[in-house]
């Protein structure tokens, strides 16, 4: 089943550029509040509750979206279903920043920090999402990382590694995540925060297919973080089509 939750953050994004012809689209009616984390909560409880019935159905849902944080939803979703999933998340960032750290602010550059126990309060304890250990997340390419982010993996339980030597995955099912922008700039145009000396999109392809190949992906997370109609979709659509 794949499903298209076309939002960046709480903000609706109908016309989303995305790589993917969906099963069904995913959107809430959000409250009409300031805050966009009781938002995004209402985001997300809808994609745990489509990801936990797909899941009991034996599917192995795929969630394109405009940002990493949807990957809560998602996680949630796959915990709801009884799936107790590791993380492997190719990202040219940490997303381990906080609120606390973050010198922009930015809510999508927290996501694998709150997957693996950060601000429950902000989303978690929301939709029910149970923390995963550090120890059974792999950061895949994260090399363009803030001061506070590498001093924090310097010392966390999360494993940091490349593209090109994933080594020994965590045991159990995967939640197997992908924010574009893992891949070089020169291979994907439009991205919304490239970051140089990345690999290649082939690289990228083959260790993808190589972790689907390995029957243990629950679910696929895509994170479309690009400017529309700049070609990112086209590029990035054989990838997608074989998971």
């Amino acid at each position: 089943m794949r499903f298209l939750v076309p939002y960046h953050l709480d903000e609706h994004r109908p016309e989303l550029d995305a790589p993917v012809t969906p099963d069904e689209v995913i959107t809430a009616d959000l409250p009409e509040v300031a805050d966009p984390w009781t938002r995004m909560a209402v985001i997300y409880e809808a994609v745990a509750e489509k990801v936990a019935a797909s899941v009991r159905k034996g599917e192995r849902p795929v969630v394109v979206s405009g940002d990493c944080t949807t990957s809560l939803g998602v996680v949630a979703g796959l915990q709801r279903a009884g799936v107790d999933p590791a993380i492997v998340w190719f990202d040219a960032h940490g997303d381990v920043q906080t609120l606390e750290t973050s010198a922009s602010g930015y809510l999508g550059g927290m996501p694998l920090r709150m997957l693996t126990g950060y601000g429950r309060h902000l989303i978690a304890d929301r939709i029910g999402l149970r923390d995963i250990a550090e120890e059974r997340a792999v950061l895949v390419d994260g090399r363009d990382l803030d001061p506070p982010e590498a001093e924090f993996l310097r010392t966390a339980r999360i494993s940091h590694r490349t593209v090109a030597d994933l080594g020994d995955l965590p045991d159990g099912p995967i939640y197997l995540h992908l924010d574009c922008d893992v891949v070089d700039p020169g291979d994907l145009p439009g991205l919304l925060f490239p970051a140089l000396d990345g690999p290649s999109l082939q690289a990228v392809s083959g260790a993808v297919r190589a972790i689907v190949d390995s029957g243990r992906v629950a679910a696929f997370g895509l994170a479309c973080t690009w400017r529309d109609d700049q070609g990112a979709a086209d590029r990035m659509r054989p990838l997608v089509d074989t998971v």
